[in-house]
């Protein structure tokens, strides 16, 4: 028998979708200061890329700070317990109609693979790539204070991190397709809600 639980909390759904957002102008004008897109112009882009770039940082310390305070990081420890059956199911299992082989509930809400790759991305690129724009912004002043000589490295990190998120935007979008139902997992993070046995 199928029940309706809250698998998603309120501030879930909104630093998730607030952070869609964020990235997706992150991205757009991020491309468009590399030259490769003209959109907005580079003026322009360059405002809403700082202005993105702060509101993304101060949301990532809420995130922080409700993750730590509400005992949610236990969601994103790692644990190979099943990792074996995810991976044989999104290698062969969804190409052949098989059932996803991990439940959610609101205290296990991610699967073995999942859990690597939110940690990943919130504890090490998303902090990474926050801290390399800060220094891009601040340069000058980190330069003139003799912290910091040339940026080219810290360039190519931040450059690689977003690509890397793009990669990770992918990706997801495409894994969340994957639920019962096209938009089984959407209409889990519109309304907090999941049917669970």
């Amino acid at each position: 028998m199928n029940k309706t639980v809250v698998i998603f909390k309120r501030f879930e759904r909104f630093w998730h979708w607030g952070q869609a957002a964020l990235v997706l102008l992150l991205i757009v004008t991020g491309l468009e200061l590399h030259g490769t897109i003209d959109l907005l112009g580079f003026g322009k882009s360059s405002h809403f890329h700082h202005f993105a770039g702060f509101i993304w940082a101060a949301l990532v310390v809420m995130i922080f700070t409700w993750v730590f305070t509400t005992g949610e990081w236990k969601q994103f420890v790692p644990d190979m317990k099943g990792i074996d059956g995810v991976l044989r199911f999104y290698l062969y299992g969804v190409f052949v109609g098989e059932p996803h082989p991990h439940h959610m509930s609101p205290v296990n809400k991610f699967n073995p693979l999942q859990r690597v790759a939110y940690l990943g991305l919130l504890f090490v690129l998303i902090p990474l790539q926050i801290i390399t724009g800060l220094i891009f912004f601040f340069f000058p002043e980190l330069r003139a204070a003799g912290f910091i000589d040339h940026i080219g490295i810290v360039a190519a990190i931040h450059t690689f991190c977003a690509y890397s998120v793009i990669a990770f935007l992918v990706v997801h979008l495409y894994l969340i397709t994957l639920g019962q139902k096209l938009s089984s997992h959407m209409k889990a993070m519109l309304s907090g809600k999941e049917e669970i046995e």
